[in-house]
This record gives structure tokens, sequence and C-alpha cells, in this order.
């Protein structure tokens, strides 16, 4: 059982054939319909778990509102040239920004080339199951044609960059659904998530967002990735990191939850750790007894950083140390000084290894209630209703309803006989109408006096726009 959150507005008439913002009809006609397939619904759910693990950059929150903010552009019907000419221009410049391909980035090309734009089946004769191409009356009719070039679907399509704005110039076919899903284990496995270490912590280095290490004890570390040293003589890639600095708002959770009194409202300056084995007992402060923390006058690790103090409380879960929180402690490595006891409680986060660093944090809800989550302006109320096209939209309203009633004969025929004839006196570009019009009456046989200028008033404007012209000629062939 599972939630799919969709878009509620409706294409403009323009956009008929292709809608750069999603909406009703792309949830209705393109996601609903394909996830009755068992197979494919266990791949998105699979694909939702893998994805909401991914390390995401900065770069990448630029580019996810440049595209938002061009496609909302183009689907508002108020908008000036000039306002999706701004927008291009964002877009534009956040694609420019980016210098390297995150996580989330390559798993979103890979949700772009299978659930939104892909195709099932053989090379030579696949069929549609993408969203995006289900939903887009010209894209859908004109992807299968030998114009548009079809590749097997693999680990590699995310090495294929899209435009959301515009037709896709290639597809990506896989024989089957499961396939799908053993692709995307096939990447998970080379997701920070999945390999920890250095490697994962680099990763998010770079990014320079909100990400969770957590250690093989099972502590959860959420912030921004910071400064970090390295035991160069380690050959296990896991145990390589002997310090760690979080920027910023920290959170320190397990199993997802945070623990009390450990959140960011806390931790709001940042936080910093030791990683590793003590020297001379060969095991972390996870596994230390009650005993030895008493004992013991100061934790000496492996990589030569000290930590003394006087051992205020311990954390435990599972039976293990995960906390332990020195007062008055002084933290050095050598004669630099990595903690004052001017600067509050030291909390050592306990661990040997760092097994995963995923994105966000681990108690997500908890975190963003406390920072403010991710800052976006107010959304700007979204409708396609012009005062040009609200009368217009009336005429639409009663078509649906005649075609839904049981109105028939010459009752019908007097009624699309005066909307006709409103329609078009008032809007000599709408052809969508017409065309409804049209398809009534070969429906019911009304053989309306109106049929043949209503069709030679279609060429007209068919004329006029190619895109158009091609959906007027597939409509005429539908209502014969």
């Amino acid at each position: 059982m599972g939630i799919l959150p969709i878009a509620c507005e409706m294409r403009t008439p323009e956009h008929v054939a292709y809608t750069p913002a999603p909406d009703i009809v792309h949830e209705a006609a393109g996601h609903a319909p394909i996830l009755a397939d068992p197979e494919f619904a266990k791949h998105l759910h699979a694909y939702g778990e893998v994805a909401r693990k991914a390390i995401f950059s900065t770069r990448d929150l630029a580019l996810y509102e440049a595209i938002l903010a061009l496609s909302v552009t183009k689907e508002d019907p108020a908008s000036t040239p000039k306002q999706i000419e701004e927008a291009q221009a964002r877009l534009d410049q956040a694609v420019a920004a980016l210098d390297y391909v995150s996580e989330a980035q390559e798993l979103a090309r890979m949700n772009w080339w299978s659930v939104e734009y892909g195709l099932v089946g053989t090379m030579d004769n696949p069929k549609i199951y993408g969203a995006g191409l289900l939903s887009s009356v010209s894209e859908g009719y004109n992807c299968l044609g030998p114009e548009v070039k079809k590749l097997a679907f693999t680990i590699d399509c995310i090495k294929t960059s899209y435009d959301i704005t515009k037709p896709q110039p290639q597809l990506f076919v896989t024989p089957d659904f499961p396939t799908l899903t053993k692709v995307l284990d096939e990447y998970a496995q080379t997701m920070a998530f999945k390999i920890g270490g250095l490697e994962a912590l680099k990763k998010a280095k770079r990014a320079g967002t909100v990400v969770t290490t957590q250690f093989d004890s099972g502590i959860q570390i959420s912030g921004v990735v910071g400064e970090y040293f390295v035991d160069d003589n380690q050959s296990d890639p896991l145990r390589k990191v002997t310090y760690l600095k979080i920027n910023g708002p920290t959170q320190l959770a397990y199993g997802d939850q945070e623990i009390k009194d450990q959140g960011p409202e806390y931790h709001q300056e940042g936080f910093s750790t030791c990683i590793g084995k003590l020297k001379g007992l060969g095991k972390s402060p996870a596994d230390l007894s009650d005993h030895e923390l008493q004992s013991l006058p100061r934790l000496v690790f492996e990589s030569g950083i000290e930590v003394e103090g006087k051992l205020k409380s311990t954390t435990k879960k599972d039976g293990r140390n995960i906390i332990l929180s020195f007062e008055n402690c002084t933290v050095r490595m050598g004669e630099k000084i990595l903690f004052n006891p001017e600067w509050g409680m030291f909390d050592l986060a306990c661990g040997e290894a760092i097994t995963s660093v995923f994105g966000g944090a681990a108690d997500r809800g908890r975190y963003l209630k406390a920072t403010g989550g991710f800052k976006q302006p107010p959304a700007k109320p979204k409708t396609n209703a012009t005062p040009e096209n609200l009368e217009l939209a009336t005429y639409y309203a009663k078509v649906r309803e005649l075609r839904e009633s049981k109105v028939s004969g010459e009752a019908l025929l007097q009624q699309l006989e005066s909307i006709y004839s409103a329609v078009t006196t008032q809007y000599a570009n709408d052809w969508l109408l017409l065309m409804e019009l049209l398809e009534l009456n070969s429906k019911h046989k009304l053989q309306a006096k109106w049929e043949k200028p209503a069709r030679d008033r279609l060429q007209q404007i068919a004329q006029k726009d190619q895109e158009v012209g091609k959906l007027v000629s597939r409509g005429l062939k539908l209502i014969a």
C-alpha cells in the first residue's frame, strides 16, 4: 500500500499535445493505469526506497527550482514572452553551474527514462508504459517512429540527461518490468548509503547538503559534512576516517529516530566526534563496559586523538554505548585542540567504522521542523483561466454536459448548433471544441448543416500551425 502524490492542475488548450508541467491528465492517463501492474508497482516502491537515500547537491536544488519555474511559466497563459525568456535563462544558468552529476541527478535520469519515458518489449516492437508518453497526445504518437532512437535500458541510462520542456530524441526499452528493479539494484550498490566509508563521505562533502553519516554502532549523525581526518595507513575503507566535523544544525539519531535532547536545537552550531578503536584496547568506545568507562582516565584512540574530561552520562542502545557525554572536556590531536572545555558538553558518538552515508536527515520530520526545512517561496496558485477563455470554458462544460446526458435527436442538434455559432463567432482559432462538436455529430448521426463549414474551418486553422495540423488530421481520422 502506498501513496502517489499527484498534480491537480489542467493543461491549457495550447498545450494539449505536450505540457511542460505535470497535470491531472498526466497523472490519470499516465501514472494511474500502469500502477495496476504488480511488477511495475513493486519497482516504483523499490525506487522510492532507494531515491530517499540519494545524496543531492546544492546545485541540484537550484536546478530543480529553475525547471519548476520554467515549466510553470510556460504553462501559465498570463506569462509574457519576456517572463518565459527569463525563466529559460535561469534554467540555462542552473544547468551551466552543474560541475558534477550527483546520485540524485543520476536517479532522476533513471526515473525519467523508465517511469516517465520508458518503453517495454523488444527493440523492434516496443510498447509505451512511461507516464510522460502515455499522457502526451503528440509524443505518445510519434515516439515509436524511426526518428526517435531506441536504446536498451541498462545502468548506462544515468549518463543521458534530458530536457523536461521538450520531446525526447531517444528512449530506452526494457524487456520487462523486473529488469527495471534489477538495474535499480545494480545502481544502488554504488551509492554512498551502500558503500559507506571514506568514498561515501567524499560524496557528501562535495554535495554540501544535509546528509546522515551512520556508524557501525547504529548512531546516526545528520548535518552538513565539514572537516574530517583520514588515516592513510588504514587499509579498510570503512575505517579510514578518524575524526568527523559537521557544520550547522546537527541531529543525533538511532534507527531513524532523533535521540532525546540530541536534536538540531541543541547542536545548533555543529558537532564533532572521533571514530575508531581505542589504543591498547582494540575496541571502540561503543564496546566499553561501565567499569572501563569509570576507570579510564582518558580515551586515547589509535589515531592519536585524545579525549579527556569527566564522563557525565552514557546513552546506550541495544546493549552498546552510542553517546558518551563529557563535561570539562578537551579533545586534542598532538598540539592541535579539537574541542575546548569552554564550548560546553562534548558528546562523543561511538563507533569505529562509517557503514553508511545517505541524503537528508535520519529523523527528517523533526530535523525539518527544527530548522525550518527547505526555504521556498509561497506557491503561486495555478490556473489556466484568462479573461479571454472564461466564456469559452463554459461552452466546453456545456458540451461535456451534453455528452453525458440523454439528450439526442433534434434537441441535441439544436444545442450543438447554438454552441457552434457562438464559438465560431467569438473564438476564431479554437479547434478542439470544433472537433468535439463534429465527433458528437458523427456519433449521433445528426447530419448537421454546419458539418462541412466546421471541417473547412478546421483545415484553415490547421494550416496556421504544423503541430495543430497533425492533431486535427488524426482527430478527423478517429471521427471517420
